[in-house]
């Protein structure tokens, strides 16, 4: 049907049986401004129709709107909706949509840091929290009928993605799950587990963009299609046109090599001469072709503040003089409560300039309320460009009409690692807004080695797995044995998607296993005997093999070391027999050649006049002296004078070679392998005419065992190994104390004191925390003290250096002395048991939040830093001083206020919140 065409009275009578059907869905659209699509309509209908939920689309393709049904769910159905995110960013944003929509009476916000109207019916949250609600059992779960989980594919993430899975097997059987993932090629794998540890679940996946991507490439000045087709998507060939422009510019720009320097210095690394294209150039050139707004990550924090500060010194201007009074205006409603005295240190008075330009940067490292303010007005188009790092990917609602992509290369906290097609589409996925923007345009900078195939191949790739992250740690181990004893807590381990990746990992080898077993079988017929076990005959003659190389492998090292000793005892003058080779005969010895570090290479002249130096490998057999011929003081061997006279010398001695003797084995002397000989000659098999046939079959057999076996231990290696690794944590945790035997059930173990203080601790240093609290090394320490030491549990340098940190003197040195040695402790134990080390404390925020709880200024706290080496951004600092909170936090609800350290943790987090992270926390 055509669009504004009447619909006949079929389809109008087809559409009103749909209506009918789902009349909850058919009030929620009633609501919206838009149609659903295909995709946002199946899932929402297997919503009301009872079902579980994992929509997979790209982004941008309006995944939300199904979470959101979730939401009017709950509401109609008189029940919760939790709708969880992984970051606090997205938290706050779908907060304020969800405000917008419901009321602010209807929806909560608990993100660790802020909490507002946590009994509200809606509540959005990070994943996190909701983790530590079904450990505490928390009086909130009652009444929870849908969860939402945005971005669930974050499951992924090597740091926290395990949080995810323990959401998903631990919510109860009757909240039903929305799952909510960017396209991954292994949906309905994700999909089949969620089945089985959740029940019925509907998978609805959609690849189409609503709005069409095209692909391009800017080449020194020019900018060209990656891929030959008319329209994205059709034709994967890459544009011929953009191979000839690279190979023309490549050629053109060469690399050119500096002259040979004077002295002998090694010549410098080959320069290119290409000059990529400016960032002004770039956003000029953007914005001369309408592909304003967009977004150009550049994977550096440095280098986005360098970006922006190009801009401003090269006077673009990219906004209206009306365009710079909103902008003004909204800065002022965003950054009100922002303490004057900090506005210099903040950098405040450039970044708002850069606002006015219309650009801005986007990273970890900004201030929460600059970031905010940020997103705020990229999304009302009064800011053009931002230059952005690869967190601005996640989630977060800022849609660009076009994505630059300065480098394929990104630094990924440990080393810099190339672009894989998932994060390639995930960035470029920003591109093109539904409703405003026809098409939305990647662009990659060409830069000399970058090869458009390449790009073209991660533009393509639609194969990008999610791959489970899950492992059990401390807190989980504890708290899997507290709410559901070992042997559930084994089961439930069982059901991770890792566990069930894992396993399906091995189906392959575990039907090799099976073949290989048949065969087996096979081979075991084909040699068998009439006289006796053949099998058993087979076995002595591969024994007596391996005994002979054994044998032959000693004797050789045994040998060769003592001809080693027999050459270093060598003196001037010596004369030796050279048994083989070439060099065999007679030899003078010149110089014994020992060396201290290697083995000795004598110099010698044969009786046939050559010169030159011997090695270990040229005697078979240790040597001996067989006489001495007198030389003289100086023996030039270049001469051939002197060579034929020593040869005279040699020769003139009367010594003759001795004849080569039998070489002994070894082997005639073996007990081991006499005995092994005898059996073997004694066996009823051995007289068979048919042996050597037999023995063929009892090869392959044997190589044919040893491969099944190595397979077998491989598919035994991956399948119940979460529930190995988790006996091993908890084998080090009873060994110290937090666990005990279960008197009453054999093979169980209850949680003692110690272990109910770890299972309340959500840290990556978890059970480190739990051994200070236990230990009491952070007794007696004032709120300003113990913020430093609890700092080093969190902090983690941004780069590796040799740099010792300052730390306050006196009880914080100590504290952090004795914390360290508890670590080192644990991390012996660790080693010991197989299991992930804890990260080594780093006391490098330590001075800083000493000094901030100390109340000094951030102008002085910040400047601090920077004059000890550190780099720290205000929004680093923010960040930083969050995670203390959240820790201090813990250890004040773990202690109680009324213990000392409880009340210093306490005091410690009211004098952290003020200023800037008081604003932040807000």
């Amino acid at each position: 049907m055509s669009a504004g065409a009447t619909p006949s009275p079929a389809e109008a009578y087809a559409a009103s049986r749909r209506r009918a059907r789902h009349p909850k869905l058919t009030d929620f659209t009633g609501e919206l401004s838009f149609e659903l699509d295909p995709f946002q309509h199946d899932a929402c209908a297997a919503l009301e129709d009872g079902h579980g939920v994992l929509v997979c689309a790209p982004t941008g393709a309006g995944k939300t709107v199904v979470g959101e049904f979730a939401v009017h769910l709950a509401l109609t159905e008189g029940r919760k909706c939790f709708y969880t995110t992984p970051i606090k960013a997205l938290s706050n944003q779908k907060f304020a949509d969800l405000t917008a929509r419901y009321g602010a009476k209807s929806v909560g916000l608990l993100t660790g840091d802020t909490a507002i109207n946590g009994s509200a019916p809606i509540v959005v949250m990070t994943t996190e929290v909701l983790r530590n609600m079904l450990y505490a059992e928390s009086s909130a779960l009652h009444g929870l009928g849908y969860v939402v989980m945005d971005e669930v594919h974050y499951l992924a993430d090597r740091f926290r993605g395990a949080v995810w899975e323990e959401v998903i097997l631990h919510l109860p059987e009757w909240v039903t799950l929305v799952s909510l993932s960017a396209t991954v090629s292994n949906a309905e794998e994700f999909g089949e587990w969620l089945v089985e540890v959740r029940g019925d679940t509907t998978v609805v996946v959609d690849e189409h963009r609503p709005v069409p991507l095209w692909q391009h490439m800017l080449v020194g000045n020019r900018m060209l299609d990656l891929f030959a087709g008319g329209e994205p998507g059709t034709d994967a060939r890459i544009n011929p046109q953009l191979l000839r422009r690279v190979e023309d510019v490549g050629r053109m720009h060469a690399p050119w090599r500096s002259p040979r320097q004077r002295g002998g210095r090694p010549e410098r690394a080959p320069r290119s001469r290409f000059r990529p294209p400016s960032r002004i150039d770039v956003i000029g050139r953007l914005d001369a072709e309408g592909l304003l707004p967009a977004i150009v990550f550049v994977f550096s924090r440095a280098g986005c503040e360098a970006a922006v500060t190009q801009c401003v010194r090269s006077g673009l201007r990219l906004n209206t003089e009306d365009e710079v009074a909103e902008v003004r205006r909204i800065v002022e409603r965003r950054t009100k409560d922002l303490p004057d005295a900090d506005l210099t240190v903040l950098g405040f008075w450039e970044w708002r300039e850069a606002l006015e330009r219309g650009f801005a940067g986007h990273h970890a490292g900004l201030l929460p309320a600059f970031k905010e303010t940020v997103e705020e007005l990229f999304v009302r188009g009064l800011v053009k460009a931002v230059f952005a790092t690869e967190t601005l990917a996640l989630g977060i609602n800022m849609p660009a009409r076009t994505v630059v992509l300065e480098r394929l290369v990104k630094y990924n906290g440990e080393a810099h690692v190339d672009l894989t097609p998932g994060e390639y589409t995930q960035l470029t996925g920003r591109a093109g807004r539904r409703g405003i923007d026809v098409e939305g345009h990647a662009v990659v900078l060409w830069q000399p080695g970058v090869d458009p195939k390449a790009v073209g191949g991660l533009a393509s790739t639609r194969t990008y797995p999610l791959r489970s992250s899950f492992r059990p740690g401390y807190n989980m181990a504890i708290n899997l044995v507290d709410r559901l004893g070992v042997r559930e807590a084994r089961e439930i381990l069982e059901q991770s998607f890792a566990q069930f990746q894992a396993d399906r990992s091995v189906v392959g080898l575990a039907r090799r296993v099976d073949r290989n077993k048949e065969a087996l079988e096979g081979y075991a017929e084909s040699m068998t005997c009439h006289l006796g076990d053949f099998a058993e005959y087979a076995e002595l003659r591969r024994r007596i093999s391996e005994r002979e190389k054994q044998l032959a492998r000693q004797n050789t090292a045994a040998r060769r070391a003592e001809t080693a000793r027999s050459l270093e005892a060598l003196r001037k003058g010596d004369v030796i027999a050279v048994p083989a080779g070439r060099r065999s005969g007679l030899a003078i010895v010149i110089d014994p050649g020992v060396e201290p570090m290697g083995e000795p290479r004598p110099l010698v002249v044969t009786e046939d006049r050559w010169a030159g130096r011997l090695s270990v490998a040229d005697f078979p057999a240790p040597v001996e002296p067989l006489g001495r011929v007198r030389l003289p003081k100086q023996v030039d061997i270049r001469s051939p004078k002197s060579r034929r006279d020593l040869a005279s010398s040699l020769r003139a001695t009367g010594i003759e070679a001795p004849g080569r003797g039998k070489r002994r084995t070894g082997a005639d002397e073996d007990s081991e392998l006499l005995a092994l000989r005898r059996a073997l000659r004694a066996h009823p098999c051995h007289g068979c005419p048919d042996r050597e046939a037999h023995a063929r079959w009892g090869e392959r057999y044997h190589r044919l065992r040893a491969e099944t076996d190595q397979v077998a231990r491989k598919v035994a290696a991956t399948t119940h190994s979460l529930a190995r690794q988790f006996d091993r944590i908890r084998a080090l945790l009873a060994q110290r104390g937090y666990l005990a035997a279960d008197d009453e059930r054999p093979g169980e173990q209850v949680v003692t004191e110690h272990g109910k203080r770890l299972s309340r601790l959500y840290s990556e240093s978890d059970l480190l925390a739990a051994e200070c609290l236990r230990h009491g090394v952070w007794d007696g320490l004032d709120a300003a003290e113990l913020a430093a030491v609890v700092s080093a549990l969190v902090f983690e340098a941004r780069r590796d250096g040799p740099m010792e940190a300052r730390v306050p003197g006196g009880a914080v040195t100590d504290a952090l002395t004795a914390t360290a040695r508890l670590w080192a402790e644990l991390e012996s134990d660790e080693r010991h048991h197989r299991l992930d080390r804890t990260r080594e404390p780093d006391a490098g925020f330590a001075w800083t939040v000493y000094r901030w709880v100390r109340g000094e200024s951030l102008e002085k706290v910040i400047t601090a830093a920077e004059s000890a080496g550190q780099e720290l951004s205000a929004g680093d600092f923010v960040r930083w001083c969050r995670q203390v909170i959240d820790l201090l936090d813990q250890i004040r609800d773990v202690m109680g206020e009324k213990a000392p350290v409880g009340a210093a943790a306490a005091a410690a987090v009211k004098a952290i919140r003020r200023g800037v992270v008081a604003l932040a926390s807000a």
